[in-house]
């Protein structure tokens, strides 16, 4: 029996079937077969195997290897040098995703002006025209001579470019818009957006040049195109942020040289991003004074402790059953938090709309958001306001325990350079630390009737 010449590929997970399914048996996802061209490499594993060549001669030992002291590049950005886990390293594939008008072109141009002193950049972009570009390198400040543009949309000869010029830097914005002129499929489709990124994964490993890749996002958040896109690339980045505001925050969702907890925090200007080397401040601006159900959080991105503010608003509901809704706090956490203060502190919410705010659009995704969550509940059913000085962090357990959290130094020390005062903890925690070291009241609590003491 002849095989088809067409495959259907799901363009969530990559599963490839040889007929059309609604929905895809590997990841679930509805609607999202494509039809392609099938692959036409022989089936046969002997033919393949007597056909490759032997690469026993390119074998080396792990002392052959050299590791050159200068393997990465300062970008000029602290913020995304830190993402990065100290600069762009060499001969890596970096994949950049976010929404549009994010500020991941504008943050990529402006790291050319610091590249382009002492290193050649080539900028291919297959959206704008270099007339564009230059429009916004211009409000942008972007003068350097070591940058060189190119707009072009087919990616075997951006490769072969790449390789002639041979740049210490590559970026190409953006990936979906690339193509291989022997792939049946679309720009932007699974196979196309998957070979490219093999591709240029090649070049960059081949040639030692570090290549950076734009992504889109779809509407359901994630970069646009197969999870396997995501695996071939060394580093994925992520530009979060409010739309309606000018806080943007970099998160390394994978990263082979380093962490993946730091964030950047950048604000968007008139002439482009600026960083934010205190994100505590910036998240803290306009806090309300004298108000109930207000609450400031420490928790930790990386090796950096974060203050922010956590507002909390329950009112009697009109519906049959209350409303639950969260703003940078997982949903499912405020209800366990919600079920805890009714069982074992006697606090009915069962006829009340509880709304959560993170303000700034940050997110408090670490469990020592659990205390000060809870505070600001209390705070607010209770219509009782939490000292403007204090700060919370813990996490809380199902009996209402108050368990212990790492880095509670640094914690405590980004609460007294901020002029804190008080800095409610986790009682287990005190084992750690000396209390006579800080210039700040640290108040122990082993449940919540203990950190709720404070609250007068």
């Amino acid at each position: 029996m002849a095989r088809s010449r067409y495959v259907y590929t799901c363009n969530q997970c990559g599963y490839e079937s040889s007929k059309w399914n609604g929905k895809c048996p590997s990841c679930g996802a509805w609607n999202s077969f494509e039809e392609e061209l099938a692959d036409n490499t022989p089936a046969s594993g002997k033919t393949a195997s007597q056909s490759a060549p032997d690469l026993s001669d390119n074998i080396l030992e792990l002392d052959e290897i050299g590791a050159d002291s200068d393997v990465r590049y300062d970008t000029g950005v602290g913020e995304l040098n830190r993402v990065l886990g100290g600069g762009l390293v060499k001969g890596s594939l970096v994949l950049l995703g976010g929404e549009p008008g994010i500020g991941k072109s504008t943050i990529l141009l402006q790291i050319c002006q610091f590249l382009g002193e002492e290193h050649s950049v080539l900028y291919v972009s297959g959206e704008e025209s270099a007339r564009q570009i230059k429009l916004r390198a211009q409000r942008l400040g972007v003068d350097t001579e070591n940058l060189y543009i190119l707009t072009a949309t087919d990616a075997e000869a951006v490769a072969a470019t790449i390789s002639s010029s041979s740049p210490d830097i590559a970026i190409i914005d953006s990936i979906q818009t690339m193509s291989i002129g022997r792939i049946a499929s679309s720009p932007g489709s699974l196979t196309q957006v998957r070979e490219c990124t093999n591709l240029f994964m090649h070049t960059a490993k081949n040639l030692e040049i570090p290549v950076i890749i734009v992504g889109h996002v779809n509407k359901d958040g994630a970069i646009a195109g197969p999870k396997v896109m995501e695996h071939i690339v060394d580093a994925v980045l992520y530009f979060e942020g409010e739309r309606h505001q000018s806080y943007r925050l970099l998160r390394a969702v994978k990263n082979r040289f380093g962490s993946t907890n730091e964030i950047g925090v950048f604000e968007m200007l008139d002439k482009g991003l600026r960083e934010v080397e205190n994100p505590s401040q910036m998240l803290l601006a306009g806090r309300p004074h004298n108000v109930s159900g207000t609450c400031v959080a420490c928790v930790m991105e990386g090796s950096r402790p974060i203050l922010a503010e956590v507002q909390a608003l329950a009112s009697k509901t009109s519906y049959s059953a209350p409303r639950r809704m969260t703003t940078g706090f997982d949903f499912n956490r405020l209800s366990i938090i919600i079920a805890v203060l009714e069982k074992r502190l006697g606090i009915f919410m069962g006829s009340l709309d509880v709304y959560l705010n993170i303000v700034g659009g940050f997110r408090l995704d670490e469990p020592a958001g659990d205390l000060p969550v809870a505070m600001s509940l209390y705070s607010g059913i209770m219509d009782k306001e939490i000292d403007e000085d204090l700060v919370a962090f813990g996490e809380i357990g199902l009996g209402g325990e108050i368990r212990s959290v790492p880095h509670i130094a640094q914690r405590i020390r980004e609460a007294e350079r901020m002029g804190f005062g008080k800095c409610v903890v986790p009682k287990q925690s005190m084992g750690a630390i000396d209390p006579k070291d800080y210039g700040i009241e640290i108040i122990p609590a082993a449940n919540l009737k203990q950190a709720f003491s404070v609250i007068k």
